[in-house]
Formats: structure tokens, sequence, C-alpha cells
């Protein structure tokens, strides 16, 4: 139901108002340093739903509105939830958005920025801890979960090497190549440097398809053997290469590339 209008203000109270939030079209007016009841009462809503049921008990724009309360602690988040929603598609769209298109949406500074950005980073290093000093073999689920939570979303390509040691437990996890929406430069040369720099025994290559379609190119494949062929002279093993999509992977290994 649309709001009705803020009432027109004294101009002799100018002085003493808030200027209007800048991210809605027809602004939630805060005096006083307080929040109208209604969006006060809708956080209040919101956190107990979240605390009585989990994340479960709340859909993703809602989770969107927790997360924004922080960074906007004297507004009504809701429009600007649905608005980012709107525009990155979903919950892992927006938190990994890149921040010149985050700033192209209305409402959206520094604080916003921030609090996203921080989500990202958090949800990455727990992804990370459930497989780092871990077999990747007993850990492979937690592992791709991994590598979609760090790279599925990425609007250009990414190269990730990750060094396993002599139990093929992961001991680095390295970013070493960072392109365009259709290419990555991956050197086997620096690769295989930092295998021996960690004492690595073997790797797994990683990097995504910003189109969504983890399907191999010639170049993808052509950069595997390079990398199987310099690693296998130095005795270290190439485990698989991974090719991250949105919604799937794609496996060397598995489809006998490897």
């Amino acid at each position: 139901m649309p709001r009705s209008a803020p009432p027109s203000a004294d101009p002799r109270d100018t002085a003493l108002s808030e200027p209007p939030l800048p991210l809605f079209s027809s602004p939630v007016l805060v005096t006083g340093g307080r929040l109208p009841s209604y969006v006060k009462d809708h956080r209040k809503r919101l956190r107990a739903r979240f605390l009585d049921g989990g994340a479960a008990a709340i859909p993703d724009y809602e989770l969107l509105e927790l997360l924004l309360f922080g960074a906007l602690p004297r507004g009504d988040v809701k429009p600007l939830a649905h608005a980012l929603m709107a525009r990155f598609g979903d919950l892992a769209g927006v938190v990994t958005a890149p921040e010149t298109q985050l700033c192209k949406v209305e409402g959206v500074g520094e604080s916003v920025l921030v609090a996203l950005k921080v989500a990202q980073e958090v949800g990455g290093r727990l992804a990370r801890a459930k497989v780092l000093n871990r077999p990747v073999i007993s850990s492979w689920t937690a592992l791709l979960d991994y590598c979609h939570t760090v790279m599925a979303h990425r609007s250009v390509e990414h190269a990730r090497v990750l060094y396993l040691d002599r139990k093929n437990c992961l001991i680095a996890d390295e970013e070493l190549g960072r392109g365009t929406v259709d290419h990555v430069p991956l050197y086997p040369r620096e690769v295989l440097k930092r295998a021996l720099d960690l004492d690595a025994s073997a790797l797994i290559l990683v990097h995504n398809h910003p189109t969504g379609d983890p399907t191999p190119r010639d170049q993808d494949i052509a950069l595997t053997r390079r990398v199987h062929d310099a690693a296998s002279a130095l005795s270290v093993v190439l485990h698989d290469h991974l090719i991250i999509g949105k919604s799937q992977e794609y496996s060397f290994r598995a489809n006998g590339l490897l």
C-alpha cells in the first residue's frame, strides 16, 4: 500500500529538521533521532522471527534487510533490499556484486558497501575453514561449496590454485590470475614455482566462467595440458581442474580429461 506523503514542514522548522534519507523516492523522515513506529516494529518483528526460527524462517530479501539494519540504522531498508534483489537476482548476487555496480543502486553508500562486502568475506572464510588442512577426498563436497561461494558470482574470470600436501590436505589457496569476462591469464611456471615454495605434492586448478556455463573452452583444455605436463616433470600431481559456473561445476577428471 503506497505511503501518504509527509506533511509540509513549517519553513521556520527548517533549521531543526533532518534531511531525508537518499534511498527513497518518497523519503521516510526520521525526527529527533527516532525511527517511525512502523519501521521500528517491523525491525523488531523481523529480528524475532530470525531468532525464533533461524534463517530458514525468512526469505532472502528479509535476510538482506537484517544485514542492512546495521548499515542504515535510521531508515526503512525494505525498499533498498527489494531494489538490490531486483538488480542482482538473489542474495548471493547482491553480496558478491562488484562495488561499481552496487553504487549504481540509489541508496547504496559506503556503509552499505562495507556491510555487503563484510558478509561476502565472512561467507568465504567460513566455507574455506571447512576445507583448510583437511583431506580433499573426504571433504570434496565442502571444497566444491567453497569454490562456488567465492567464485560463482564473479563478473570476470579468476583463477585459483589449491595446493595440497602429501596427505592431500589443503595447505594453501591462492588467486594467481584475474582476467576478463572470457579469459584469465595463468602461467604454468608461476603455478609450479609456488608449488615448490610451499613444498606441495599436488594441486587443483580452479577458475570460473561468468557466463554461468562451466563447459571448458579450447584454451581451458590447452592450459590444463600444459600445467599437467609441467607438474609431472616436477613430480607434482595435478588432481583436477574445476570450472565453476553459476549453479554447477565441470571437473576435468570426472569427465576423463585428466
